[in-house]
């Protein structure tokens, strides 16, 4: 294997063509620069230069050759470091971020924006999926941090840093009587259809809008069920029935249906989004998390 350092002692007296300049520009003494050159030379079993007067050199048509691909070398040597280094500072490297479809309203453009604008070293890849999905993957290795809904009810090896807590709002069909109210109250949908949330893919959100209505004194008439938020405002605008959804998803103007913030609703049915991250992960992943706390601290 060739040592990179005399590759690179090759290149400088190539470029400069004489022993004393190449030693002066490489911060050494020109014998050990001439040792190294002819340790070269014996190792390719070629001659690179041919000697002149004074130190001078020329280059034989094999260091003609030899240089081009010796340069190329060297940069793909200093790129191997850089990617290398990045990666071990969080300022490099690939970090594989998991979303819920929710995030997209907002949310997740803030942080990957900042992040991106503090870190543009780092390629960001991005996977929509569901919060139990997302945690799967996490604990399985083929994700790094995830953007998720909470309660998330299920184990993992990760842990969460909470960043956005919210309460449901409802969302109506215009041609619904309650979206002609400027609010309502959680009675007012006792005896509406309800478009839900999964019990098995989406089981913190199903229990959070249960545990409203079950507060509220009844229990939900389920005609639809879903995944993701997306859809579940999709049916609503369907007129498939009504909905409790984030607070945030209100920003997502719909001319086919109204939200309405819920006077009574239960301050224990709370939701939230928060970064789930493995405890000792990779640095690029702990530089996101503080993006992504700093950033909604502020919000």
């Amino acid at each position: 294997m060739l040592d990179l350092r005399r590759v690179r002692q090759f290149v400088v007296l190539a470029e400069t063509l004489n022993f004393r300049r190449a030693a002066e520009k490489l911060h050494m003494t020109q014998p050990p620069l001439t040792v190294a050159i002819q340790k070269l030379e014996a190792e390719l079993g070629l001659r690179l230069f041919e000697r002149g007067g004074s130190g001078g050199v020329s280059l034989t048509p094999s260091g003609q050759a030899a240089l081009a691909e010796a340069r190329r070398l060297l940069f793909h040597n200093g790129q191997l470091l850089a990617a290398a280094r990045g990666a071990s500072q969080g300022t490099g490297g690939a970090l594989r971020v998991g979303f819920v479809g929710s995030t997209t309203n907002g949310v997740l453009q803030r942080a990957v924006r900042l992040f991106r604008a503090e870190y543009p070293g780092v390629e960001l890849v991005l996977k929509e999926g569901t919060s139990v999905r997302i945690a799967e993957r996490i604990d399985s290795g083929d994700l790094d941090v995830g953007l998720v809904r909470t309660p998330l009810l299920m184990s993992s090896r990760a842990r969460l840093a909470p960043l956005i807590t919210e309460d449901f709002v409802a969302a109506i069909p215009l041609g619904n009587r309650l979206a002609q109210r400027p609010d309502i109250r959680m009675t007012d949908l006792a005896d509406e259809s309800f478009v839900f949330y999964a019990r098995e893919d989406a089981a913190g959100l199903h229990a959070m809008a249960m545990l409203a209505c079950q507060r509220a004194g009844f229990l939900p008439r389920i005609t639809q069920e879903a995944t993701q938020v997306q859809t579940v405002l999709s049916l609503v605008e369907s007129g498939l029935g009504v909905a409790l959804v984030p607070a945030v998803m209100q920003y997502n103007a719909s001319p086919r249906l109204a939200y309405r913030s819920i006077a009574d609703i239960s301050p224990a049915a709370q939701v939230g989004l928060a970064l789930l991250i493995v405890e000792r992960g990779s640095p690029a992943a702990q530089r996101f998390h503080e993006v992504a706390v700093r950033c909604f601290a502020q919000a």
